[in-house]
């Protein structure tokens, strides 16, 4: 089989990309739709405090009013009171401790020093004491009926013969002993302590407690217990327009919820559900679509970054699916303010804005009170994003978290005002799940670098790390090349405020301005910025060497950028910042020195291509104009103004700006900016 081309391969990708796209489309949206619960949606929205704006609301069939949780307690617990413990009586068991006790008073009389004459009637009293105990039972008492009282009624199971009895009618370790004290101390004629001894030594319980049979009749009892309370007739007016929702309302409301849930279950069509749940997924994935192609083409072109936010939406939806089938006590412990912090740093805020109201529309159809749900999640989504605006420390993630709380703690106020009206009857432990929802987000950050790695997308959080100046690649160029590396830092400076000034990416820029001359590490002292005064290897060499030596910094820039594993992106700037002009210098020189000789005019032009974005055309004006500046003998504010009209009025001229996207009044604005900077690293005196 013949072997494809790569550029063959490339125009295949191109040519079937966007099947590629509508498929993974579908899979997002089929995914969704199989995780999501397969039930009907209840179509009233309602809560304790509320007033009814809709009409009469009619039962249109009968059913009963479930219980509330504290009434089923109630009955439980009653219910559980009223199941006497079960006892199994050992009837051997006082048998064998009396022989025991003969054996025993056999071996300890002869020890004892008692007359002997005394010694059948010992023994007798010792019988008498432990038949009568073991008659009447011996038992542990068990905590957990001792509610009230200390004493409580049990069954006794002799032999599957049932006997009702109290534990104040047996005896316990304790009060067998006690008694037998007593008796004793009665027979003046017995020596109490020996014969105390023996028998206490025979006390055990013949009575053990079944806990077996006990829970199996707390567990029946349990299961006859009623889960409701009266019934709504058909026709019956559930709550009436403009009534208040009381607890009594409010319990006819969720028992009519379970009711149509289902009689849904039992009487619908499945396949209908399947398919509203389908259509409203479909909706929301198409939109999603369609923003990026009409706001972010270049995101929609790439069907790995489609690829990347299709995933995010539908691992939020299925975790979303997952806790409702695992019945979670609360759908807010979910970290919905995951998504548009993801998708904040690795995209942009308008996409993660709309991807998060997006997500929170079709969660709104599976949770309760989905009106207060999506003010809550899209308020808090909201404050995510603005959060992390400008991400330059590491640390905003967790003052975005702070902020986030603070947020969901505004919100979670003023919900409760309105439902309660009181600040004493507001449950602060309904708080908690948001606490934790937001400690969840922070997961946001491990996740930010795998989606990084797998996608091979630069995130705010990447250039930071390339923007510090111990990384490899800047300190080898401190130490190989001091005057670029200061120059790079120049560069950046300008670039930086510029960028911000007239809206973009400030950290992209720094880090492309920080690398965009890394190429210069090859040969270093073939640039004026690095030479020592009185030297220059360009004296030995031809115009069109030297030309060719310069050039090259940008070819070889991008060879040392990708062996570094620099994001192709910072690898944009090395690629774009001298666009395609002329190494003016050796060009003039080349034509005052040799006028009559043919001058191939691209040996001494850059191979491009030219700026492509606002962030790489500001750095090619940030990178010409400081460059420029060190050749002035005197700056002075003329001089600085009218280098840096120049300098950008040659970059125009050459249709270097054409594809940036830069305005006239972001120009204008930049060559401001450019003035005001230069100035003052030359420390001139402005005039006022």
């Amino acid at each position: 089989m013949a072997k494809l081309s790569p550029s063959r391969q490339k125009a295949i990708m191109r040519k079937y990309s966007d099947n590629v796209k509508y498929l993974m489309m579908a899979a997002s949206i089929c995914l969704i739709v199989f995780t999501l619960p397969k039930q009907a949606k209840f179509r009233y929205e309602y809560d304790r405090g509320r007033i009814w704006t809709q009409k009469d609301l009619l039962s249109p069939y009968n059913f009963a009013i479930l219980k509330t949780s504290p009434e089923i307690e109630n009955d439980q617990q009653a219910a559980l009171r009223s199941v006497v413990p079960v006892y199994q009586l050992d009837s051997d068991m006082g048998q064998a401790q009396q022989e025991g006790f003969k054996n025993d008073f056999e071996i300890k009389w002869h020890d004892a020093g008692i007359n002997d004459r005394k010694k059948q009637s010992y023994l007798l009293e010792g019988e008498s004491l432990l038949k009568e105990v073991y008659d009447k039972g011996i038992l542990s008492l068990n905590p957990k009926y001792q509610q009230s009282q200390q004493n409580y009624p049990i069954t006794i199971l002799n032999k599957n013969v049932a006997t009702d009895r109290n534990t104040a009618d047996v005896y316990t370790k304790e009060k067998a002993v006690a008694y037998c004290n007593q008796q004793l101390s009665n027979r003046k004629d017995i020596d109490k302590t020996f014969l105390l001894d023996l028998i206490q030594n025979r006390l055990q319980n013949n009575l053990r407690y079944d806990d077996k049979l006990t829970s199996r009749l707390e567990k029946e009892v349990l299961e006859g217990l009623s889960q409701t309370r009266g019934m709504v007739q058909k026709g019956e007016v559930i709550v009436a327009k403009g009534s208040v929702i009381n607890d009594a309302i409010y319990q006819k409301l969720e028992s009519f919820k379970k009711a149509f849930e289902d009689n849904a279950r039992v009487n619908g069509d499945r396949r209908l559900v399947l398919l509203g749940q389908f259509l409203l997924v479909s909706i929301v994935i198409c939109l999603l679509v369609v923003f990026l192609y009409l706001f972010r083409r270049d995101i929609y072109d790439d069907n790995r970054l489609v690829c990347l936010i299709l995933l995010v939406v539908t691992a939020m939806l299925a975790s979303l699916s997952l806790a409702i089938r695992l019945q979670l006590p609360n759908l807010y412990y979910i970290p919905y303010c995951i998504v548009p912090i993801i998708i904040r740093i690795l995209f942009d805020t308008r996409l993660a804005l709309n991807i998060h109201i997006l997500v929170i529309l079709v969660a709104g159809f599976f949770v309760p009170n989905s009106f207060e749900f999506a003010y809550f999640e899209i308020t808090a989504g909201m404050v995510s994003i603005y959060s992390i605006k400008n991400l330059i420390r590491r640390e905003q993630f967790l003052i975005s978290a702070v902020i986030i709380t603070f947020g969901y703690f505004l919100s979670f106020l003023g919900i409760s005002f309105i439902r309660e009206g009181s600040l004493t009857t507001i449950d602060w432990m309904d708080f908690v799940p948001f606490v934790v929802s937001v400690l969840l987000t922070l997961l946001a950050y491990p996740l930010i670098y795998l989606f990084e790695k797998v996608f091979a997308i630069t995130s705010d959080i990447t250039l930071i790390e390339l923007t510090n100046t111990n990384a490899p690649l800047l300190r080898e160029l401190a130490f190989t090349a001091p005057g670029t590396f200061q120059h790079s830092l120049q560069v950046a400076n300008l670039a930086e405020n510029a960028i911000f000034s007239i809206g973009g990416n400030a950290l992209l820029v720094r880090a492309g301005a920080l690398y965009h001359d890394i190429g210069k590490l090859e040969n270093p002292l073939y640039f004026i910025e690095n030479q020592s005064p009185g030297f220059n290897p360009h004296d030995k060499l031809s115009y069109e060497e030297s030309a060719q030596i310069i050039i090259r910094h940008v070819s070889k820039g991008i060879e040392m950028a990708r062996k570094a594993n620099l994001p192709e992106i910072v690898v944009d700037f090395i690629r774009t910042h001298h666009g395609n002009t002329r190494v003016d210098y050796f060009y003039q020189s080349f034509l005052k020195n040799f006028p009559e000789k043919f001058v191939n005019e691209n040996i001494f032009r850059y191979p491009g291509p030219i700026p492509y974005s606002k962030e790489t055309g500001v750095l090619m004006l940030a990178d010409s104009v400081e460059a420029a500046s060190r050749s002035l003998r005197e700056p002075d504010e003329k001089s600085i103004s009218d280098l840096v009209d120049r300098i950008v009025r040659y970059k125009l001229n050459q249709d270097q700006l054409k594809d940036s996207n830069i305005t006239l009044k972001d120009i204008e604005t930049i060559k401001t900016i450019f003035k005001r900077m230069l100035m003052s690293i030359y420390h001139v005196r402005m005039d006022y």
